[in-house]
């Protein structure tokens, strides 16, 4: 995997609208190229992954099913794969446990990031993942997303997703802040 700028997530506190990623710079003043899959991880859990077709997408009147227009051709062009995640589709949704007709929404959750990350094991980037997705309170999911080189732990990031920013208008985007160890 090539060298990526640098990503990193500002958003102090997740639900306030946008989670902001801006290059991270060096001392000298040249742009970070270190850590790109941690930057590449970033970038798949926190843009919009395109909808199947049999999605049910949040809003019945709009009829976008969003992901990135380089999506269409990837594979032929670049080996490349989907980018992102379909947890936007979750922006209208309640937290409810495993007897809904739907399923648990950690259950949902925890699909959707494995579904973003499991391209990075398909080419060999990363050896294995650890997705952990647990409700905190009425409000409040938690997601550890870990990824292994080998036996080497490369990356460790957690998520708090507060539910009232994801049902608000603000949508799926503010997913959280990540802290990365």
């Amino acid at each position: 995997m090539g060298a990526d700028i640098r990503l990193v997530q500002n958003t102090l506190f997740p639900g306030q609208g946008v989670v902001q990623i801006d290059w991270n710079l060096l001392g000298n003043g040249t742009l970070d190229d270190t850590q790109s899959l941690a930057t590449a991880v970033i970038v798949a859990l926190g843009t919009d992954r395109l909808a199947e077709p049999g999605d049910v997408l949040p809003d019945p009147d709009d009829t976008n099913r969003r992901g990135w227009w380089g999506d269409a051709d990837a594979e032929e062009i670049w080996n490349g794969w989907p980018i992102g995640t379909r947890l936007w589709l979750m922006r209208r949704e309640k937290i409810v446990g495993s007897g809904a007709q739907q399923g648990a929404t950690t259950v949902r959750i925890e699909n959707y990031i494995r579904e973003a990350i499991q391209p990075f094991l398909d080419q060999r980037i990363g050896s294995s993942m650890e997705v952990v997705v647990t409700r905190v309170d009425m409000q409040r999911i938690d997601a550890l997303v870990r990824i292994y080189r080998g036996p080497i732990l490369e990356i460790d990031l957690r998520y708090q997703i507060l539910w009232t920013g994801i049902i608000g208008e603000s949508g799926f985007a503010d997913i959280g802040t990540p802290e990365q160890n």
